[in-house]
C-alpha cells in the first residue's frame, strides 16, 4: 500500500538533530525555510548532504501554497521528469518549538494533526531563561511577533498596549519580539504607561540566541528606551523588590465607595458578584456593557479579564466623566467608553461574546434584537429592578433564541438604630441570564 504524503516540521536552532529528524531529512524530497533559518542550518553537519533539495521561502502564505502543491505532486513531476505515483515527503524548517507561538499551529490547521509531523528543538523562551539563570515555570509568556508584513500580521491574543497591564497581575513576563514590537519598543510602552517604580521593573535582552554572537543585555526598563538591539531577540521584564506579586489576578470586590458614582445609582456589590458570576467571563473576547451607568460591572470585569476587551456603553456624559475617573483611578486599561444611546450606538462597534445590560433607556427589546444578531454564541445578562423590565427581557431574550433562566437577589444590611444592629432590606433585583450556542 502506498504510504501518505506527509509533512514534517523539524525545529532547529539551539541542539544537534536527533535521530528521527535525520533520517527524516534525509528521505525528503525538498526541504523549506526561510533564508534566516537555511542560514542557521548552515552550521548542522547534515546540510552539505541535504543542500541540493533545500528551498527558501520566506512568506507564510507562499509556503501553504508550495506545499499544499507538493504534497499532491510526485516527486518526478516537480523536476521535469517522466511521471511515478511516488508521493513526496517534505520537511520545513522551523525555529526553536514550532508549537510554541510557532509555525506549528498554523501548519496542523492548513493540513490536519493527522497529516504533520513535529519534531521540536528547545524554544527561544526556554532558551532565554537559560541564559539568565531564571525558572521559568511561573512566568507570563507572550508573543507579539506578528511576521515581518504589517499589513498581513495574524490576530495576537495581546498587543503592545497590553503588557503595562499585563505586568500588574504577573512578576514575570516573557515576550516574544519581532523587527516592529521591539525591545525598545516594548521598553517605552511601560516606561509612558507603568504605574510600578522603574526600580522594581529588571529588563533581561537576550538577543541572536544559539549564535556565536549571542548576547544577554540586562538592566532597567528606561535604560531601554531608544536602544537598537540585535534581532532575533526576547524580552524577559522582571518585578523584583517591594510590591512583587504573585500570579494572581487584580483582586475581586470593589467596593461601592470606592467607585465615582452618583446618589446612589450603581450596582450593588452584591448584585455585581453575582451578576459577573452569570456572565461566565472568557479570557478573552468582548464583552458590551450597555447603559453601563458609573462602569462599575465594566471596571470590574476589565480587571478581572486583562485579555477582554471590556465596551462600556453609556449616552449620560456626566456617567461617561465618572467612567472615565474610574478607569484611571484603577489603571484599567482593557476597557473603551463609548458615549451614546443604545442601540444606535451598537452597529458599528466590534461584535460582543458577552453582553451585559444594566440600563436600557426603554428600548431593551430592540438592544436585545441588535445584540443577538451581531454575536454569534455566548450569554447576555439583564439587570431588573422591575416585574415589567423583568417580563419584557425574558420575552426578549426568548424570542432571540436564548435559553433564559432568573435569579432573584434580595439582599439585606445591617445598619446601627439605637445603638443596634438591625438588617435593612433592600429592592430585590432580577438577575435574567440568555445562553445560545
Amino acid at each position: 500500500m502506498q504510504k501518505a504524503n506527509r509533512l514534517t516540521l523539524i525545529g532547529i536552532g539551539y541542539r544537534p538533530l536527533g535521530t528521527r529528524a535525520k533520517e527524516v531529512l534525509a528521505a525528503a524530497d525538498v526541504i523549506l525555510a526561510s533564508s534566516r533559518l537555511a542560514e542557521v542550518f548552515q552550521r548542522y553537519e547534515e546540510y552539505g548532504q541535504v543542500m541540493d533539495r533545500i528551498r527558501v521561502i520566506n512568506k507564510v502564505d507562499e509556503t501553504i501554497a508550495f506545499i499544499g502543491t507538493a504534497l499532491r505532486t510526485p516527486d518526478t513531476v516537480i523536476r521535469g521528469q517522466a511521471p511515478n505515483s511516488e508521493p513526496r515527503t517534505i520537511v520545513l524548517l522551523a525555529s526553536g518549538d514550532p508549537l510554541f507561538f510557532g509555525i506549528g499551529r498554523r501548519m496542523a490547521l492548513e493540513f490536519g494533526r493527522e497529516n504533520v509531523e513535529i519534531l521540536p528543538d528547545l524554544s527561544s523562551m526556554q532558551v532565554a531563561f537559560a541564559r539568565i539563570n531564571m525558572p521559568w515555570d511561573d512566568a507570563f509568556c507572550i508573543s507579539v511577533h506578528g511576521g515581518p508584513d504589517i499589513a498581513k500580521r495574524r490576530t495576537l491574543p495581546y498587543e503592545m498596549k497590553d503588557i503595562p497591564a499585563l505586568l500588574d497581575q504577573h512578576d514575570k513576563i516573557a515576550v516574544l519580539t519581532d523587527k516592529v514590537n521591539s525591545p525598545a519598543e516594548i521598553a517605552r510602552v511601560i516606561s509612558s504607561e507603568q504605574r510600578t517604580p522603574d526600580s522594581q521593573l529588571v529588563m533581561h535582552v537576550c538577543e541572536r540566541l544559539g549564535y556565536s554572537d549571542e548576547r544577554v543585555w540586562t538592566g532597567s526598563v528606561d535604560a531601554a528606551v531608544g536602544v537598537r538591539f540585535r534581532e532575533p531577540n526576547v524580552v524577559i521584564i522582571q518585578r523584583q523588590g517591594a510590591g512583587a506579586r504573585g500570579k494572581g489576578g487584580a483582586g475581586f470586590g470593589l467596593k461601592e465607595d470606592e467607585l465615582a458614582h452618583r446618589d446612589g445609582m450603581i450596582t450593588k456589590d452584591e448584585v455585581r458578584a453575582v451578576s459577573i458570576h452569570k456572565l461566565r467571563l472568557p479570557a478573552k473576547g468582548v464583552l458590551w456593557d450597555i447603559g453601563a451607568g458609573s462602569g462599575s460591572v465594566a471596571i470590574e470585569a476589565a480587571r478581572l479579564a486583562p485579555g477582554l476587551r471590556v465596551i462600556a456603553v453609556e449616552r449620560d456624559a456626566e456617567q461617561v466623566t465618572r467612567i472615565r475617573t474610574n478607569k484611571i483611578k484603577f489603571a484599567v486599561r482593557n476597557l473603551e467608553v463609548l458615549q451614546g444611546a443604545a442601540p444606535d450606538a451598537l452597529a458599528e462597534i466590534d461584535p460582543p461574546d458577552r453582553v451585559f445590560i444594566g440600563g436600557s433607556g426603554g428600548n431593551l427589546e430592540a438592544i436585545v434584537d441588535l445584540a443577538s444578531r451581531r454575536m454569534q454564541a455566548g450569554t447576555m445578562v439583564i439587570n431588573a429592578a422591575t416585574l415589567d423590565t423583568l417580563q419584557a427581557g425574558i420575552a426578549a431574550l426568548e424570542r432571540c433564541g436564548f435559553d433564559v433562566d432568573v435569579s432573584e437577589v434580595s439582599v439585606s444590611r445591617s445598619k446601627i438604630v439605637a445603638g443596634k444592629k438591625l438588617m435593612a432590606a433592600m429592592n430585590p433585583v432580577f438577575i435574567v441570564k440568555g445562553e445560545r450556542g
